[in-house]
């Protein structure tokens, strides 16, 4: 018999993860230790599923290079590259010639699932049924909105009017198909996103007669990770079954308590106190005389300065925290290097939550606490503070004693001179 395969579309640029998206492809964003697509890779192992095709896209190269054949991970990966960034349905029509004749998974590369909300999709009752993933969540304007005919999907409204939003259900982005799916996808038009979405070839599906079934998920087993301040809560959820396990070096006089994963050459130095959950990877090196806190995920040969304090955040590879500095709900990005006395403010005088620019348009977060999103070989000097919510580019300079009160775009150096009309440095 023919084992079931997955498709996991990871094909997008993620523009919405600016400035971190613009150095990787977003399924390639670690989150708790590992990037987003190991870990639904994971997930689907962990039901049988061994036999993945990943629809490439955007900076395919880069999944290519880290993820390879996906023999460490225990299970085999090939590759299918969407020649040109024309949407989900799209994506997943590339992947064709790769199909058998048995049932297969479709997953967007962006969630972040546990084993249990692929598992419903895998359960006996659903063999041959074409399925569709539901989830119940309060934000119904960011999604694909079902509407239910007892358990059939009777129709989806993207994004939905106020006048729309009589459903708290959303496409979940995991489906369950057989190659039935081709031939819809090839009717498929330009969406007004200028898309050919893959929402659009199911509804196309429900048009004909065709029955869709709706399979309820649990939210605490499924997030979106399409903005920012999404990934520290991925991040969030992702430490919590994190495991202690020390591979590194304690040093006498450092305290660590809980959940704390320490990786192979990593160091924690007299006087420092790390809380866990915290993942502290390979080669890094933390303090002395430092307070690591709760849900910070800091990755490969990370450098955290004497007297720095870490909360809740997430700080790539080979990012140097200066001394005295403090990191609070933030996101920084691999290789940046921080001036001492750097300060990333994350609350809001007035306590409301902290807003966020993305695409142009500011948006709430939901979080009354957020720090600063820095992407890749970001420098600030000494004594820099920025304001919450605030997002820098890649190989970006922010020179010192300056108060970043907006957002900075890639490549531009940012001084006492230049501070309201910033200038590339390329």
């Amino acid at each position: 018999m023919e084992r079931m395969k997955a498709i996991i579309l990871a094909a997008g640029r993620g523009t919405r993860l600016s400035p971190l998206s613009e150095t990787r492809p977003k399924s390639m964003i670690p989150v708790g230790g590992k990037p987003l697509l190991e870990h639904l890779l994971l997930s689907l192992k962990e039901n049988g599923i061994r036999d993945v095709l990943v629809v490439i896209g955007y900076l395919g190269d880069i999944i290519r290079r880290d993820l390879g054949d996906g023999s460490h991970l225990g299970v085999h990966i090939q590759y299918v590259n969407q020649e040109k960034p024309l949407g989900t349905a799209d994506a997943l029509a590339a992947s064709s010639a790769s199909i058998g004749e048995a049932d297969f998974l479709v997953i967007y590369g962006d969630l972040f699932v546990s084993p249990d909300a692929v598992g419903r999709l895998l359960e006996h009752k659903y063999v041959h049924e074409t399925a569709m993933a539901i989830v119940e969540v309060d934000d119904v304007e960011n999604y694909g909105v079902v509407h239910l005919s007892q358990d059939r999907v009777d129709g989806i409204v993207e994004k939905p009017s106020d006048a729309r939003r009589d459903s708290s259900w959303v496409n979940a982005g995991i489906y369950r198909m057989n190659k039935s799916v081709f031939s819809s996808l090839k009717q498929v038009s330009y969406s007004a996103r200028g898309d050919l979405e893959l929402t659009d070839a199911v509804r196309m599906m429900i048009g004909s007669g065709k029955e869709i079934l709706a399979v309820r998920i649990d939210s605490k087993d499924w997030m979106d990770v399409g903005r920012p301040w999404d990934l520290l809560q991925a991040n969030e959820r992702a430490l919590k079954s994190l495991k202690r396990e020390i591979k590194g070096t304690v040093e006498e006089g450092a305290h660590v308590q809980g959940a704390v994963y320490l990786g192979r050459g990593a160091r924690i130095r007299s006087g420092a106190y790390v809380e866990g959950p915290v993942f502290i990877g390979e080669g890094c090196d933390i303090g002395p005389n430092c307070f690591i806190r709760p849900s910070t995920y800091l990755d490969r040969e990370v450098r955290v300065g004497n007297a720095c304090e870490i909360k809740n955040s997430m700080i790539l590879a080979r990012t140097h925290v200066g001394h005295l500095s403090y990191i609070g709900d933030s996101i920084l990005g691999e290789s940046c290097n921080l001036g001492a006395g750097t300060i990333t403010a994350n609350l809001r005088f007035d306590d409301a939550n902290v807003k966020v620019k993305v695409n142009s348009q500011l948006l709430d977060s939901g979080r009354r606490k957020f720090g600063v999103v820095m992407g890749d070989h970001v420098k600030t000097g000494i004594h820099v503070s920025t304001m919450p919510g605030v997002k820098i580019g890649p190989n970006s300079w922010i020179g010192p004693s300056l108060l970043l009160t907006r957002d900075v775009g890639p490549n531009m150096l940012v001084s006492e001179r230049t501070q309201h009309s910033t200038k590339s440095i390329k």
